[in-house]
């Protein structure tokens, strides 16, 4: 019985240090991206584009994850995709070739983006279900963590981080820990060996079928919508952080990842509570919150103000795309549950973010001069842009699951 009991410890703390280091090799270089590509000095269209290789990895990720499944034992994958990580990220660390940077950064996404999934199969392949979130969060911990790197080389070596090309070194250093880490989990086989692959499957497009359903239809539609002022945060704020001459970006805006933490907790309770259709409103109006705290602070220059709008990030991501997860759990039957979920990724952090990203950095270079950029529109603009979509989503979608 101790011997099962120490075994299970081992098993748990290789796990969450699986999942520490997956988010932390990520947060370390994404989080301060824009702020380094304005630096760089990249038109507005490669600053797009290359914000956009996370929505591409999310987009084309799935056809690796598939393949993966069926032919090789998890902790393997996941190390062979670690070691890609490692190498582009040095790459793109390594020059200021902004199609070479665009190019390194694609192909690290397409080996990044299936570690989320394949992560948690790993986790939950050896975890009683109820175990998983005890480990998870260990992920989120781990996205934190990566501002001492900033505090690290700013205070420590007194050396710039934030908008240079150190985050990359650092998230390549940490992945090449994980690939050592990654060999020593426990042997994990391929869940669907010998299983038959379809693309249609693999992207969720079953769920289309879903659609007919007015309602869902509404659902797909303003979770795609939503990523449009979503992406204004998730891609560039780290850029507006630079413009205002933030000392510590990564740090800064890891305050809402940290408070993430607490508001994921709050979903489950709120829902009883209030209803799955209330709880995405409230996630909406967090949203609204965020910018409008943004445009505000600016406007009468207390710039307190933007931390209201870091510290709800949570609220947003919990209440309404997770929110949204739960909403597509409880409509999917049994047969599209797991499809469906992929489909919804596809919907918002694929293709809604990637267009986001287009439109975003096209305001942005609507309201850049060579006096510098005014932030004030473009965040009015945002908010404006959030508040329709809280009135058109509370208007036209009417969730008619239980818990309403």
């Amino acid at each position: 019985m101790a011997s099962t009991t120490i075994n299970t410890g081992t098993i748990r703390i290789k796990l969450s240090l699986m999942l520490f280091l997956q988010y932390m090799m990520y947060a370390v270089w994404w989080v301060p991206l824009a702020a380094y590509l304005t630096n760089l000095e990249v038109s507005s269209l490669e600053k797009s584009l290359i914000l956009s290789s996370m929505a591409i990895g999310c987009i084309f990720s799935p056809v690796v994850g598939m393949l993966a499944d069926r032919f090789f034992a998890g902790q393997k994958v996941l190390a062979v995709l670690n070691t890609i990580n490692a190498a582009m990220l040095f790459l793109a660390g390594s020059t200021n070739n902004h199609d070479i940077l665009f190019i390194c950064l694609v192909i690290a996404m397409l080996g990044y983006m299936p570690s989320w999934s394949l992560t948690s199969s790993i986790a939950m392949a050896h975890l009683d279900s109820e175990q998983f979130p005890k480990v998870r969060i260990f992920g989120s911990i781990g996205w934190v963590a990566s501002g001492i790197f900033s505090v690290l080389f700013i205070k420590v070596l007194n050396i710039d981080f934030d908008g240079t090309n150190l985050p990359f070194y650092c998230g390549a250093g940490v992945s090449l820990i994980a690939i050592l880490t990654n060999l020593a989990l426990p042997d994990t086989p391929p869940p669907a060996k010998g299983q038959k692959g379809s693309l249609i499957d693999t992207f969720g497009l079953r769920t289309i079928e879903l659609m007919k359903d007015r309602n869902f239809a509404m659902f797909i539609l303003f979770s795609f919508l939503s990523m449009i002022p979503f992406a204004m945060y998730y891609s560039f704020f780290s850029e507006f952080l630079l413009n205002i001459k933030t000392k510590y970006i990564s740090v800064t805006m890891n305050w809402g990842v940290l408070a993430e933490m607490g508001f994921l907790l709050l979903v489950t309770p709120a829902i009883k509570k209030f209803g799955l259709r209330k709880v995405m409103i409230l996630g909406l109006m967090a949203l609204f919150i965020r910018y409008l705290s943004f445009w505000a602070g600016g406007v009468i220059h207390q710039s307190w103000m933007f931390y209201i709008g870091i510290l709800i990030h949570g609220l947003i991501f919990g209440f309404f795309y997770v929110g949204g997860q739960i909403y597509i759990d409880k409509k999917a039957p049994a047969e599209l549950k797991s499809q469906a979920q992929g489909f919804i990724f596809l919907v918002t952090f694929g293709v809604g973010l990637l267009v986001g990203n287009f439109i975003c950095a096209h305001i942005i270079d609507l309201f850049r001069s060579p006096e510098g950029y005014n932030w004030d529109a473009i965040w009015g603009i945002i908010t404006l842009m959030s508040i329709l979509l809280l009135v058109l989503f509370t208007i036209f979608f009417k969730n008619n699951t239980e818990n309403q």
